[in-house]
């Protein structure tokens, strides 16, 4: 079962903060404000318009109720459900101007965030029966990690280490200063606690030798065939996690998953995903407006 934590206010609130100041700039909602009575209000929604998987409604909620707190926000479509073509994911009523300049903040972060688990659901369904789970990785929009990996576990999807601070992750760079395997890992286990997983790179299957002679936790399979993945899961036998990485796409995703390996780590789920297309709707205007 994959579990969707809570996503907190104080994780994103400065965030949709500089959204909002970016977007009302010096002046703020010329347009808006010179059309719309500062008392009228009106019912609008926030639907689909072509199916995917839903992520940060409370993120895009927030781009409303921080410009007007007496705006009642519902979300029909919670994060990580499937929506249809014309459903909606958020219902708003209240003061107008609120709901009118807050749309594009919350439709772009809603947008990119929902289509970052719509494509995510893709490849968990593209892996299904197969035992493998599909993870993202540190390639993601600078300051707006949490929520693509939020976005992730929204798809189905499980998120690799949030950062350099969380894991320890031998790539071939450090292998090439430290001089190998079983020296890089000797001194990672003596810098880090006793609950930090170690996980180490390997191009080789002589390097996947090494790194379960060192006794890491998880092997990252870098750019291996799929004979070569094979051999490296019947070499790692369960004794410690077989992760794949590497110009995995939609196409292969199934065949790589079909090896044996634990991990299939994915950098497009966030980096290359497409928006789901959304849009905002008025249901009902209020008589005060223009």
């Amino acid at each position: 079962m994959n579990v969707i934590p809570t996503l907190q206010p104080i994780v994103f609130e400065e965030l949709v903060r500089g959204a909002l100041r970016e977007d009302l700039g010096r002046a703020g909602d010329l347009t808006t404000d010179a059309l719309i009575e500062a008392t009228a209000t009106c019912r609008a929604r926030i639907v689909a318009r072509r199916p995917g998987q839903v992520a940060g409604g409370a993120v895009a909620a927030m781009a409303f109720t921080l410009l007007d707190p007496r705006l009642a926000v519902r979300q029909p479509a919670a994060d990580g459900s499937e929506v249809h073509a014309g459903a909606a994911v958020l219902e708003l009523e209240g003061p107008a101007r609120a709901i009118l300049s807050g749309e594009r903040v919350a439709l772009n972060l809603l947008g990119h965030l929902s289509g970052i688990a719509t494509l995510t659901a893709s490849y968990v369904r593209a892996v299904a029966g197969s035992g493998a789970r599909v993870v993202c990785t540190r390639k993601t929009t600078p300051l707006l990690r949490g929520l693509e990996k939020h976005a992730v576990r929204c798809g189905g999807g499980a998120n690799h280490r949030f950062g350099l601070d969380d894991g320890v992750l031998i790539k071939d760079n450090h292998l090439a200063l430290v001089g190998g395997v079983a020296a890089a890992v000797r001194r990672a286990r003596a810098a880090v606690g006793h609950m930090v997983k170690l996980e180490v790179e390997a191009d080789t299957l002589a390097q996947v030798e090494e790194a379960l002679a060192a006794g890491v936790d998880a092997i990252l399979l870098d750019n291996m065939d799929l004979a070569t993945l094979r051999e490296a899961v019947r070499l790692i036998d369960r004794r410690c996690l077989a992760e794949a990485s590497g110009g995995i796409d939609l196409g292969t995703a199934a065949a790589v998953a079909a090896t044996g390996v634990d991990l299939l780590s994915v950098g497009a789920l966030t980096h290359s995903a497409p928006w789901l297309d959304l849009s905002l709707e008025i249901d009902r205007c209020g008589a005060a407006e223009v």
